[in-house]
């Protein structure tokens, strides 16, 4: 398949900026993989589509405060950097800006000497792996000097830093939010619990692979970054009970699809542990695990509506989001919601 295929015309103005005051006031696009048919909702009317027995799939990575910004020791000049993920102990993949000034055996100082780092290696499509060199905790010391790492499409200043967090974010590792969750609360996740809908936690830190457009021009030609994902015994046991008794599985988010179907055998069963995942999925597919989605409107020609198009049709995601277009749905980070289902 050809990647101009998943394209669709997008108003910029439709990019939402900044999140809803209510998180779960946020519009619901409701559509059917199979007949393609729309219904218009509020997100927190998701209580009225989950029923007893199902299953909710939640990524409750954290998402660290990778950006930071700093000088180079020689010459002064400005460098940012975005900490993708960590290799081993202080070592991190990170994209660097200015990335063509970037060498081996540059330092780096951060905060007035607080953080430093030296550039080790060359990573790859222009990364570069770096060291870190400080005194004390570094979580603590990159809380202090580094800001969340937004997506270049959102202008404006996010006020309230935890709004770029799922209310049930736990793991730190993520350079990006697991954003289908953050129309969650937990008032709305008790609801559902009592409903009899049991929550299933996955971990997967989200790296900006994920995100990084298609340049070939057939899909296949892609290649995936790969991101690390854990699943627990319990987490296992929760959706394979789910299965076996009849109920549905719904994966909140891309980052959870890809989990859930890495792990799944062909038998639909869930086994826990933990790897690095670069599944790719598109049209001609086939799903394993996952039985229904809660999404975030993607980006034209991205490798998430692909997925989102594996998972029904191109013709009907792509008629789905002509729909969002036209009733001016709010995309991307902070934008509106769909539930395939």
């Amino acid at each position: 398949m050809r990647t101009s295929e998943f394209y669709f015309d997008l108003p910029e103005e439709l990019i939402a900026q900044t999140p809803l005051k209510n998180r779960e006031e946020s519009r619901l696009m409701v559509v059917d993989k199979k007949s393609g048919s729309i219904e218009h909702r509020i997100f927190k009317d998701i209580f009225d589509y989950l029923q007893a027995g199902d299953c909710l799939v939640l990524n409750n990575t954290k998402v660290i405060p990778a950006r930071l910004f700093g000088t180079k020791d020689q010459s002064g000049g400005k460098v940012e950097f975005l900490l993708l993920k960590r290799i081993e102990g202080d070592r991190w993949e990170t994209l660097v800006k200015p990335g063509k000034k970037a060498r081996i055996g540059d330092h780096i100082i951060f905060g007035d000497g607080l953080l430093s780092a030296e550039i080790v290696a060359y990573g790859d499509e222009g990364s570069r792996i770096v060291e870190f060199n400080y005194d004390g905790i570094f979580e603590q010391i990159l809380d202090q000097l580094g800001s969340m790492p937004l997506p270049h499409y959102i202008k404006e200043r996010l006020e309230d830093k935890e709004r770029y967090q799922t209310v049930y974010a736990k793991h730190e590792g993520s350079a990006a939010a697991p954003t289908a969750g953050l129309h969650f609360t937990q008032d709305l996740l008790c609801k559902l619990q009592d409903k009899g809908v049991s929550i299933a936690y996955i971990t997967l830190h989200v790296g900006l692979g994920t995100f990084r457009p298609v340049k070939s021009e057939t899909i296949h030609d892609h290649k995936m970054h790969a991101e690390y994902f854990e699943v627990t015994e319990e987490t296992a046991n929760t959706i394979n009970r789910a299965k076996e008794k009849g109920g549905r599985v719904i994966a909140v988010g891309t980052t959870s699809i890809r989990t859930l179907e890495s792990i799944a055998d062909d038998d639909g069963k869930v086994h826990p542990g933990g790897a690095w995942t670069d599944i790719f999925i598109y049209p001609g597919y086939q799903f394993k695990i996952v039985d229904s989605i809660i999404t975030n409107f993607h980006l034209p020609e991205s490798t998430l509506i692909m997925l989102v198009s594996a998972f029904s049709s191109r013709e009907i995601t792509l008629d789905a989001y002509k729909e969002a277009v036209n009733n001016r749905y709010r995309f991307f980070s902070f934008g509106d919601a769909m539930f395939m289902l």
